[in-house]
């Protein structure tokens, strides 16, 4: 069957092909995934984010091939998640413009298409890497268009584009190494793949075949990824240990600053880190970034518009926690569990050493879910649980885990990092389970929490005037000092939260706090004070620069 013009309707139905095809393997490229630290499934990103442009596209009733293309780009754009998902964004978002304003397309259309979402894809990545999904969609392109200066017909064009794609995931381990060390082809690529499977699926009506190459097959198996793959690479090789995502909204919003400049805005975001992407269109700006400061990837957004979403993982902590489960599979059941939701590295050593059985990456701007809550008790097999969300906005998350896991678990409502670390004073495991809630809660009513942050705008807030990117002093939830300079908000905010029977100052130095800084904190305070005793910890966490409790 010959295909020279390819026409709306036949490409939403290729979309919704692709999105079958990509979600009936999701847990399959999953289990391809081979990094140390990655940034949620790759097939699960993928999907979703393909999902989200499938679902985009059955919303438009155009019958121009040119604005379906137009609605799966932008749809991909808004669900784009992870890296896989940003970089398939832009391979269609590319697609979508070498298409615009056309009815329809042909043979030479469509390769054109594939080429100029190359183009875009790697103008979004300020480092591409060879041997990913970024690989695949380029030599498959490059195919393709050599293809149709011999054919006009759209299948046989799709056809050979494939078979291109096929050809250059096979080779993927010979361009990344750590591929290669653990036998697997790359996983993003894969994803790649099946949609394309899925657009010739449609076109010729017939079913792609499960039988893939034997070699091709070997390469590729599971049982590789689960048996040991993360061993090469240690923790301590991470030098960017924060994976940050935000959306934001161009133009809107009190915090704007200046016009949108895509090349300034990501030159400036390159400085802070690696595996950089930026991606934008007219409305919305996506970012992806490895970095240490994911505070500043934040404010700086702002100066451009509001954030519509943010994401920010911890990827050392998401790294060992992977290589303990991958040491111990079949864990003894305790009686007693503790699990702690805290964000930094530092604090996760804090908590365990107080006794906590397990920290759950999380906190301010990276609230986990309820299913992550359940899935980080299922870790340390217990018959009791106790909950420490140290965050007001996890309450609900955490009530919801608790309602729905077999075990007999409870919730000890702390609210803030500090409460959370007191509130483990009054744990006891040879208490039962009512005794421990209550003895931990009574321990929360003996500390005061200070947390020390920037201002977003400027507002004015109980006859407090604040300036946006001035640093704010929070004491038990309550803005109470503000200040350009982030040493006299601090110590202001120590000194705010002392009273008559104040003994004990706690400091939890974050990611863009100092340990010098905070000695000098301390050594203010012993001045001025008799009997205090100051206690230094480095917590390691985003967005407050310091955290303090005062007992």
């Amino acid at each position: 069957m010959d295909v020279n013009s390819l026409k709306a309707k036949k490409f939403k139905e290729m979309v919704a092909v692709g999105r079958q095809r990509l979600d009936e393997h999701t847990e399959y490229v999953n289990s391809l995934n081979v990094f140390p630290v990655p940034d949620g499934d790759t097939g699960t990103n993928m999907n979703l984010s393909f999902t989200s442009g499938a679902d985009a596209v059955k919303e438009i009733s155009n019958e121009n091939i040119g604005d379906v293309t137009k609605a799966l780009a932008k749809g991909l754009l808004m669900g784009a998640r992870g890296n896989s998902g940003v970089i398939l964004s832009q391979l269609f978002r590319g697609f979508s413009k070498a298409l615009e304003g056309k009815e329809t397309a042909n043979a030479q259309d469509l390769a054109q298409a594939f080429q100029s979402g190359v183009d875009t894809a790697y103008n979004a990545v300020m480092k591409p890497v060879e041997g990913t999904i970024l690989t695949v969609a380029r030599e498959s392109a490059k195919t393709g268009m050599k293809k149709s200066e011999e054919t006009d017909d759209v299948i046989e064009l799709m056809e050979t584009v494939l078979e291109a794609a096929k050809r250059s995931l096979k080779k993927t381990p010979e361009l990344l190494p750590v591929l290669k060390e653990v036998g697997v082809v790359d996983s993003g690529g894969q994803g790649l793949v099946y949609i394309y499977e899925g657009f010739l699926s449609s076109l010729t009506g017939e079913k792609p075949s499960e039988d893939n190459d034997p070699n091709l097959d070997e390469l590729v198996r599971a049982e590789h990824h689960r048996s040991g793959v993360h061993e090469h690479v240690s923790t301590e090789d991470i030098t960017y240990g924060y994976c940050t995502e935000i959306m934001v909204k161009i133009g809107e919003g009190e915090t704007v600053e200046k016009e949108f400049d895509y090349d300034e805005f990501r030159n400036y975001l390159n400085e802070l880190g690696d595996s950089l992407l930026v991606v934008a269109d007219d409305e919305i700006i996506k970012v992806h970034v490895h970095t240490e400061r994911p505070g500043k990837v934040m404010n700086y957004g702002q100066k451009f518009g509001s954030l519509l979403k943010i994401k920010v993982d911890n990827m050392r902590e998401q790294h060992s926690a992977l290589a303990e489960d991958e040491e111990s599979q079949v864990k003894e059941e305790k009686e007693f569990a503790v699990i702690a939701i805290a964000p930094g590295a530092g604090l996760k050593k804090l908590f365990e050493s107080l006794g906590v059985d397990y920290v759950l990456q999380g906190g301010q701007t990276m609230n986990p879910s309820t299913e992550d809550i359940v899935k980080a008790m299922e870790k340390v097999p217990a018959k009791q649980y106790i909950i420490l969300p140290n965050n007001k906005n996890i309450f609900m998350a955490a009530e919801q885990a608790v309602a729905v896991v077999e075990a007999k678990a409870a919730v000890v409502a702390t609210r803030t990092i500090q409460q959370g670390l007191t509130a483990m004073l009054g744990y006891n495991p040879t208490m039962d389970m009512n005794a421990n809630q209550t003895s931990m809660t009574d321990e929360i009513d003996m500390v005061k929490s200070g947390q020390v942050t920037f201002a977003v705008r400027d507002t004015e807030l109980n006859g407090l005037e604040i300036k946006k990117d001035h640093y704010m002093g929070i004491i038990d939830g309550d803005i109470k000092v503000t200040d350009p300079d982030l040493f006299e908000v601090t110590i202001k905010t120590i000194k705010a939260m002392f009273d008559d029977e104040s003994e004990i100052v706690t400091i939890l130095i974050g990611e863009e706090g100092s340990q010098k800084e905070a000695e000098k904190f301390a050594e203010i305070l012993e001045d001025e004070y008799d009997d205090i005793e100051v206690e230094i910890h480095n917590g390691g966490q985003p967005v407050y620069p310091y955290l303090i409790s005062v007992e």
